[in-house]
């Protein structure tokens, strides 16, 4: 597998990372399966966090053996010096190994004074004195705060959504990562599921040899269709770019990402399918939306009392609550005319 340097932290990864995410929906055996497929097929970079449940433990069980030749990144969510030691303590047990190679502050709003002794980042930094983690890095969903973690010089690298429905000035920060030697690694390069093709994807990613992406797999079909993109990897030509002007076209706008930050909403709704449901519906298999059990979660829109904690706690800016009494519309039109 092709590998490119992330950076300063001079770190020699492939070029196809993985998010484990999705794998906290996975069996453990199945999970264990699917990671050790990974690793045996050349994969070298894993991309999971505290929060994501068992995700770290997994990746524990299945290549804990191979610590040494992987590169494992992990995020904490803490905000205190306290919370991050803690974090990290956790994670070096889940993940059964001595040293973390990335730790990232997980989409902090604001970023951190990194002065303030009681900061998440002055512990980042008595963490790599203690060889705990070896370098340090920072998420957002947010361009400001990414444009001002990549000003601050404070972090090895960054991770944001970046996929060709990013906006001109967000692609702007890969010229500006490599210019400033910082690790990009790129996350939701399916959009959270709405790009259904991931061909048109990779070769559009792949045009940027200082960006690793870290693709999000549950299931060893998705593992299996990533490696062989891998081993053959497409280029952009005249029908990868009509593909990304038709999706480009019809996600021009406002949308849902189903990054979750907007969660736990106060009436059970789950906001980061329900948002993009007219889209869902339109750009995957109906079908399974149709069901009894997913209209009442559609239905519990009618319960939304505008709290205010989606919309502010929206990264993107959204007024979730007006996206999702148009999707309930749409769904309800769209369901009467199919059931």
């Amino acid at each position: 597998m092709e590998t490119t340097r992330l950076g300063r932290t001079n770190l020699q990864v492939t070029r196809t990372g993985f998010g484990v995410l999705p794998l906290q929906r996975t069996e453990r055996s199945e999970a264990t399966r699917i990671l050790r497929r990974a690793y045996d097929a050349g994969i070298t970079y894993y991309d999971t966090a505290r929060a994501y449940t068992d995700s770290e433990s997994k990746i524990g069980a299945a290549l804990s053996d191979v610590r040494d030749r992987i590169v494992i990144a992990t995020k904490t969510m803490a905000t205190t010096r306290e919370r991050v030691m803690q974090d990290v303590e956790v994670s070096l047990s889940e993940l059964r190994t001595d040293y973390i190679d990335i730790l990232q502050l997980h989409n902090p709003a604001p970023l951190p004074v990194p002065d303030d002794p009681q900061s998440s980042y002055a512990a980042l930094l008595d963490l790599k004195q203690q060889g705990k983690i070896r370098f340090i890095g920072v998420t957002s969903h947010g361009l400001d705060r990414a444009q001002a973690a990549l000003a601050s010089g404070l972090y090895d690298t960054l991770q944001f959504p970046i996929n060709y429905l990013s906006t001109p000035k967000e692609l702007e920060l890969i010229d500006q990562c490599r210019e400033k030697d910082i690790g990009l690694i790129a996350m939701k390069p399916l959009s959270g599921g709405l790009l259904t093709d991931p061909r048109p994807v990779f070769a559009f990613l792949r045009q940027y040899p200082n960006l690793v992406p870290i693709w999000g797999l549950q299931h060893m079909r998705e593992l299996e269709e990533l490696l062989n993109l891998d081993a053959q990897p497409p280029e952009v030509d005249g029908a990868i770019r009509q593909r990304i002007a038709q999706d480009r076209h019809e996600l021009a706008g406002d949308f849902c990402r189903a990054c979750g930050y907007c969660l736990p909403c106060p009436a059970e709704i789950p906001i980061p399918m329900a948002a993009r449901m007219p889209l869902l519906l339109r750009r995957m298999p109906p079908q399974p939306f149709m069901t009894d059990d997913w209209n009442e979660k559609m239905g519990r829109i009618r319960a939304c009392r505008d709290c205010g904690h989606c919309r502010t706690h929206c990264p993107y800016g959204l007024d979730t609550p007006m996206l999702l009494r148009k999707a309930l519309a749409d769904y309800e039109t769209f369901r009467a005319a199919r059931c």
